[in-house]
């Protein structure tokens, strides 16, 4: 199923004729039928030779361009603690709303290079992880 609709989305991109109202860029949400399956996702994303950013770092990982997003292993973390004190007793309308504090950015100079994309030192700098 997956490969039949990034296949159509991928094709309805890869058609349009307008170059003024085709996609220049792609920003990919954290969908669950995206984060399932990132290097078929980076894979078709790639056939298209546009630049995207993805929410985690799995997708720069199997061959997307960058992600900035949370950093997932911290989240369910937290999301633990909350669940144990919910389990401990505590009435949820007590406990505070927990946000993400952690955020990572990951840039994958491969395919940079393969967009022809150079990529600023400043935010190369700023990354918490660079692919060579």
């Amino acid at each position: 199923m997956f490969n039949r609709i990034a296949n159509d989305f991928c094709n309805k991109i890869g058609t349009s004729r307008n170059f003024a109202r085709s996609p220049h860029a792609l920003v990919v949400a954290g969908d669950a039928l995206y984060l399932s399956r990132p290097k078929e996702l980076t894979a078709q994303v790639a056939r298209l030779a546009l630049p995207a950013i993805y929410p985690y770092r799995e997708f720069p990982a199997s061959g997307g361009l960058i992600s900035y997003g949370t950093n997932r292993p911290i989240a369910y973390q937290q999301a633990g603690v909350y669940a144990s004190r919910v389990l401990k007793g505590a009435k949820t309308t007590d406990l505070p709303v927990m946000q993400p504090v952690t955020f990572e950015l990951v840039i994958n100079l491969k395919t940079a290079k393969a967009l022809g994309l150079a990529i600023p030192p400043t935010l190369l700098a700023l990354a918490d992880e660079v692919i060579d």
